[in-house]
């Protein structure tokens, strides 16, 4: 069962990334007109990741950043990145439009990176 604690750490989680979130679709979609889809969402998804590195900090689990912080971070990001974008690919594969496939992509990754994220935070000083 999880403590309050942890469900308030949950919801300023899912905050912090909707932001995070909003961020990286608004660059992808505007760039998307203008350049080849995967280049506009790895432009929106590193246009993202500098916000959403210091809002996780500070908001999420307010811990000060640190260079230790934000290599686990940029290491889970790179992860992360590199399942959004073989989930984006995929999803254009099957199908999906290019506006609703990123959607698709943030409903997979999103809970799998909070576990790791946590992790990193809550471990690493």
């Amino acid at each position: 069962m999880w403590r309050k604690g942890k469900i308030a750490e949950f919801m300023r989680y899912c905050f912090v990334g909707g932001i995070a979130a909003a961020i990286h679709y608004a660059v992808y979609y505007i760039l998307q007109f203008y350049m080849n889809v995967n280049l506009a969402y790895t432009i929106g998804y590193a246009v993202s990741l500098t916000v959403n590195f210091f809002l996780t900090s500070y908001v999420t689990f307010r811990a000060a950043p640190s260079l230790k912080r934000a290599f686990g971070f940029g290491g889970s990001h790179l992860l992360n990145y590199l399942n959004h974008i073989w989930l984006f690919n995929l999803f254009l594969y099957l199908g999906l439009s290019r506006a609703i496939a990123p959607i698709a992509v943030l409903a997979v990754v999103v809970p799998v990176n909070f576990v790791f994220l946590r992790w990193v935070f809550k471990r690493v000083k």
